[in-house]
């Protein structure tokens, strides 16, 4: 019998299982997953578990693959010449490929006294933490979220839909990626939960303590509970492996998302910086970065030229409590449309999309291959050039 091919996967999150799911196409490929967490979680819904009304876990069961496999640990180095992986408590693994999902948290808070007093809601911990300590917390205590982006709207809204006083501190400009004219709704929807937005010069946080906030232009609020939505950060285990990372940690790669420092390293999702120019970190980008490295490595297997990424972004949502949202559409660039829906029917598009982020891992475990998704060809080579002087970055 012959020796199979072993893929190991580090990350479980939509990255991770999406491309540990597509890898199963081949019988002589034996596919590890290693995730900290013996849980799928659908970060989509965090802000609900926040809120208590969803508890943002799946059984990894329902999504991965038969004939996967998923070791609970953490890897804590990657020794990319002897093709192993260093796990905490399992001794380590070895692989003839490895793609890098290992995801995305919150980012090191650099504002005075927010590491000690302000909470993070980007990991399942983190949120089930938050959880606890409101479930603790009188409904008439002031809180802040520190914010404006999607995590900070959405975790405002489903707590100030429970009727708690809630400041939301969106620093320039609350949801930036929004069009305008949908930004304006969005403020409508905030005011009418009664969030106090606090946007513009002066909006932005100076330092956080025990009680308060104090921002930029010298005022205070009182903040009983202070959230911290402000930005993402990925973990360090390829920059302490001694891979080739950008500024912030991501793994550097071509435009196949195979690392520059070695071809049998794929990185995928929030965690890979494909020729310096990663994408918006998003679950729906996730998901196509995984799919497309596992592609990636199929290819190397079977001897072929493996293909450069090719991803749109056809829209990104927000939800306001449990009966309203907005579904902004996009253009194939990641730039606002004028056009978006809102209110219920908004809410329902988020909803269906926050499913399908979870469906799409469940067809292509069932049906390995399927997954598919909206391409650009354009946008992406023009950047490029802009930036490196030629259409593509470079292939291996």
């Amino acid at each position: 019998m012959s020796k199979k091919t072993d893929v190991v996967v580090l990350g479980g999150g939509y990255a991770g299982v999406m491309a540990a799911n597509r890898l199963t196409q081949r019988d002589d490929v034996a596919v590890t997953v290693i995730n900290p967490r013996a849980l799928f979680v659908p970060r989509l819904r965090l802000h609900q578990l926040v809120g208590g009304t969803h508890d943002a876990v799946v059984d990894y069961a329902e999504v991965l693959a038969d004939g996967v496999r998923l070791v609970v640990d953490s890897a804590t180095r990657i020794d990319a010449a002897g093709r192993s992986v260093t796990l905490a408590e399992s001794g380590s693994i070895n692989y003839d490929y490895l793609i890098y999902a290992v995801g995305s948290g919150s980012a090191g808070a650099q504002v005075p006294g927010a590491a000690e007093f302000a909470y993070p809601v980007a990991t399942l911990e983190a949120a089930q933490r938050l959880r606890s300590l409101l479930f603790d917390t009188p409904v008439t205590a002031a809180v802040t979220v520190v914010g404006g982006g999607p995590t900070g709207i959405e975790t405002a809204a489903e707590l100030a839909e429970q009727g708690r006083a809630v400041t939301l501190v969106c620093g320039r400009v609350l949801g930036p990626y929004l069009h305008p004219r949908a930004r304006g709704t969005a403020r409508k929807y905030l005011a009418k939960l009664g969030v106090d937005v606090l946007e513009g010069p002066g909006a932005s946080v100076a330092a956080v303590t025990q009680e308060a906030v104090e921002l930029d232009d010298g005022r205070t609020l009182p903040s009983q509970v202070t959230i911290w939505t402000a930005g993402f950060g990925v973990p360090d285990l390829a920059a302490r492996s001694g891979l080739n990372t950008d500024t912030a940690g991501r793994l550097r790669t071509d435009e196949t998302l195979t690392s520059v420092d070695d071809e049998r390293i794929i990185a995928a999702g929030d965690s890979a910086a494909p020729s310096d120019l990663p994408f918006r970190m998003s679950a729906y980008a996730a998901g196509c970065l995984g799919a497309h490295a596992a592609d990636t490595v199929l290819n190397r297997i079977a001897g072929d030229r493996p293909a450069p990424i090719d991803l749109s972004f056809p829209a990104m949502c927000i939800s306001f409590g449990r009966r309203t949202g907005i579904f902004q559409l996009a253009h194939k660039d990641d730039t606002a449309m004028r056009l978006y829906f809102s209110g219920p029917v908004g809410k329902k598009l988020k909803e269906m999309s926050c499913a399908f982020s979870v469906r799409h891992l469940v067809n292509e475990a069932r049906k390995p291959g399927s997954h598919s998704w909206p391409k650009d060809g354009k946008h992406r080579p023009a950047l490029l050039q802009a930036r490196h002087g030629s259409a593509a970055a470079s292939v291996a």
